[in-house]
């Protein structure tokens, strides 16, 4: 099992083997997970930092669990009350960190493009927790491994992700994934969510939720980034989820079997209706918590056994 590159900055440089390797590796650390030690040493010896330039405390708890299961000395750089606020460059900051001699760098930052600028500026491996509207790389994975697991398989499935597109870094890594496994997309929302360019992304494109997600197998929900919004995307929010929440008569038209997902944090009655993300039968949202922390282990695993195999190459 192997990862090609030094650093995970996104799902685009990751070919099929590729991903399947680190699916592969993740089920193995749900099965550790899910028994009584829960603890390995692959990363015994090992630093990661985790610095985040946004808030986001479930995937920031997801690495640094994944860490220490695994073994790594772990630090969580408050950047909130860091030399960044105080106008040191992005660069200061990577040339700082690197002085301190980590193995890897887990980065979330608002500005698309700031992790693989950082990335170049040190020496260790690079983890992109996602930046700005460009990738979020593991959330694509760890949603891959629910789908895995509740289909049996990820090619030749439809997949509706639906809602703000536009601001969506998920939506974007999920879709370079599932086109590289093989399976359809749609992208539905309303056209103020659609990104510029969105007919060159691959996929099928609907305005109305009922025609979107006919026999579809998965409906992926999106949160409304209204962090990221500068203007009126949506009329209210009782209209947008009117036309565009999920609720049980909109979910009828998928397939008799389709799971429900959502990335979270779930804007409940706006995204999706509360009963609906509750259902056990349908909802498969507590477990892409739990995936989560499989593969980021499995995401970090790889990385540190290329980290070792590079110094041992360059001390010989």
């Amino acid at each position: 099992m192997t990862l090609r590159a030094r650093h995970l900055l996104g799902i685009e440089p990751l070919a099929p083997d590729e991903i399947t390797a680190l699916l592969d590796l993740a089920e193995r650390y749900v099965a550790l997970n899910r028994s009584g030690s829960k603890h390995a040493d692959v990363l015994a010896g090992l630093t990661q930092i985790n610095m985040f330039f946004e808030p986001s405390t479930r995937t920031q708890a997801s690495f640094e669990l994944a860490g220490k299961r695994l073994g790594a000395d772990v630090m969580n750089m408050a950047v909130a009350q860091s030399s960044v606020k105080k106008g040191e460059t992005l660069i200061d900051t990577a040339l700082s960190l690197n002085a301190m001699h980590p193995d890897l760098l887990v980065v979330r930052h608002p500005a698309s493009g700031a992790v693989n600028q950082l990335a170049e500026k040190v020496t260790c491996a690079v983890l992109n927790a996602g930046d700005g509207r460009h990738e979020h790389p593991t959330q694509a994975l760890l949603d891959a491994l629910t789908i895995r697991r509740a289909k049996g398989r990820l090619h030749r499935l439809t997949v509706a992700i639906c809602g703000d597109i536009a601001h969506s870094r998920v939506a974007r890594s999920n879709l370079i994934l599932l086109n590289r496994m093989e399976s359809r997309v749609r992208l539905i929302g309303p056209p103020t969510l659609m990104p510029a360019g969105v007919a060159e992304f691959g996929a099928e494109v609907y305005d109305d939720m009922r025609a979107g997600l006919e026999g579809a197998d998965v409906v992926m929900m999106l949160r409304l980034q209204r962090e990221r919004m500068d203007g009126g995307f949506i009329p209210s929010e009782r209209e947008y989820y009117h036309r565009f929440g999920l609720d049980a008569e909109k979910l009828a038209h998928a397939a008799p079997d389709a799971i429900v997902m959502h990335p979270g944090p779930m804007n409940r009655g706006v995204e999706i209706d509360g009963t609906l993300a509750d259902d056990i039968r349908r909802s498969v949202i507590q477990e892409q918590v739990e995936m989560g922390v499989a593969v980021r282990m499995a995401a970090m695993h790889l990385l540190a056994d290329n980290l070792r195999a590079a110094r041992r190459a360059g001390a010989g």
